[in-house]
């Protein structure tokens, strides 16, 4: 025992009294006797060395009178309370009443770095709720076997569920039923090797359907045995992005073939004009054959039929390269050149180019084409394109409702307020709602080896001269391909 430690006096207060002093000049935390009134009535060495010459009481909480006198007239201790000393240190004050001798003894502890630490956590623990329930992703835990431990409100979210119908549950049982041994496989295999793993799959949702989720999980393991004892796991909807690159791939696969039709339509330019030359060389040895003919002097029935005979030659050749020049000036490349033509010479043209096809599934194109019909302000080759869109369109669907059978399309002419009205009625199997929501889409199309440009490009053609084109259901069962531009008159 020190000089400076008080020794015993003989009676009870004494004796309480020193005791008290000596043990807090023995506690190496701060300490101090309080009266009712909250006045310091001693404090040990810790407390003074604290101080460094200032009052006692400036460490002390600032009720540090009113918890004197409530520890006393209630008898009772009153424990950690928070106190800061002005050079940012944090102590913890527990009051405890010696009643016997109406004081109060009040201990305390440097709780700065605890405190510093509560806080930190506090704070931490704060922004990780604000992540887990503001995070569009989906952050879950799971046991190694796929039962879900916990999940973020993400869950309800994405999947229609809420974390408590989650807990407890597997998540083999939203797999997609022909990915779901695969999925379990690669997971056990994988954060068992690995420690993390990050998978694409499909995933059910609660009204039925399925989602694709991209999912990056990593494997909480046990201190000592290594063993693998939870799954921490953060998943996103990526649906939109899994139909937009399926969406580029069928794209890349359209454009590939795109190219090819441009190839192709380059070759067929060149080998129209190769093919104009022997043409031309067979309607004039057939002209001269004829004139030869004519020329002798005995004619008989023999004479006469090889004469009919070079008169048909010349003429299919003649039909031949008609064609080969409505082929080569259809696929002419150039400007646009918008010009004033008559729709009718265009739209007998359209169905010349496309009766082979026609006739080669048996559908006869009827033709109702007026006189006097209003011109037209329009590149006539783009318009010539639209109108061989929607007849190649009709006889498509011909085809596909009556495939051995005959069947026919009906193009007609009109003129109404000032329009000039085109339509092309089928007898094909017609379109759904949904169908004729998405048939002027690019790159849509409900045919397997369509590429869904031709009536989206048609209705760009019209539009750009100022017209329309539409599509219905037509009364007769089938589909009305409906378009329309504004006469010269009125353009």
């Amino acid at each position: 025992m020190s000089k400076n430690t008080p020794k015993m006096p003989s009676t009870d207060r004494a004796t309480s009294i020193d005791v008290s002093l000596w043990m807090l000049d023995s506690d190496p935390q701060p300490g101090a006797m309080l009266d009712i009134d909250g006045r310091v009535q001693s404090c040990n060495q810790a407390m003074r060395d604290m101080t460094g010459g200032e009052q006692p009481m400036s460490l002390l909480p600032p009720n540090a009178v009113h918890l004197a006198r409530a520890c006393l007239t209630q008898d009772r201790a009153i424990v950690e309370v928070e106190a800061q000393t002005a050079d940012g240190r944090f102590l913890l004050w527990t009051f405890i009443p010696v009643a016997r001798v109406q004081l109060v003894l009040v201990r305390g502890q440097d709780a700065t770095e605890r405190l510093s630490q509560q806080r930190d956590a506090t704070v931490a623990s704060r922004l990780y709720r604000l992540i887990i329930e503001n995070t569009t992703d989906l952050i879950s835990r799971h046991t190694p076997d796929g039962r879900f431990l916990d999940a973020s409100p993400a869950s309800w979210t994405l999947l229609g569920y809420w974390p408590e119908q989650l807990r407890g549950s597997s998540i083999q049982a939203l797999y997609h039923p022909l990915e779901s041994e695969r999925l379990l496989k690669r997971y056990r295999d994988e954060l068992e090797q690995e420690g993390y793993l990050t998978a694409t799959y499909r995933i059910r949702h609660q009204q039925g359907h399925y989602l694709w989720f991209e999912t990056a999980s990593r494997a909480i393991r046990d201190t000592y045995t290594g063993r693998v004892v939870e799954v921490v796991s953060v998943s996103r909807d990526i649906t939109e992005r899994m139909h937009t690159e399926e969406s580029n791939r069928r794209l890349q696969d359209e454009l590939a073939h795109a190219a090819r039709l441009a190839t192709l339509g380059e070759l067929a330019s060149g080998i129209a004009h190769e093919m104009n030359q022997p043409l031309a060389a067979i309607v004039n040895y057939a002209s001269a054959s004829q004139r030869y003919l004519t020329g002798l002097n005995h004619v008989d029935g023999r004479q006469e039929k090889v004469r009919q005979g070079l008169e048909r030659i010349a003429g299919h050749a003649d039909h031949a390269s008609k064609v080969i020049k409505r082929l080569r000036a259809f696929l002419r490349k150039g400007p646009r050149k918008v010009q004033r033509v008559k729709p009718a010479t265009l739209a007998r043209e359209a169905v010349r180019l496309c009766a082979w096809e026609a006739n080669q599934h048996q559908v006869h194109i009827v033709e109702q084409i007026p006189d006097g019909l209003p011109d037209v302000y329009v590149d006539p080759i783009l318009l010539e394109q639209v109108m061989l869109n929607l007849l190649r369109n009709a006889i498509e669907a011909n085809r596909e409702n009556h495939p051995a059978s005959a069947s026919q399309i009906t193009l007609k002419l009109g003129i109404t307020s000032g329009k000039v009205e085109i339509e092309v009625l089928d007898e094909g199997p017609g379109a759904t709602a949904e169908q004729l929501a998405h048939m002027f889409t690019p790159f849509y199309t409900s045919k397997a080896e369509g590429l869904g440009l031709g009536l989206s490009m048609s209705r760009g053609i019209v539009e750009d001269f100022g017209g329309g084109l539409s599509a219905e259901p037509a009364q007769a069962g089938g589909l009305r391909l409906y378009c329309w531009l504004p006469a010269a008159e009125n353009r």
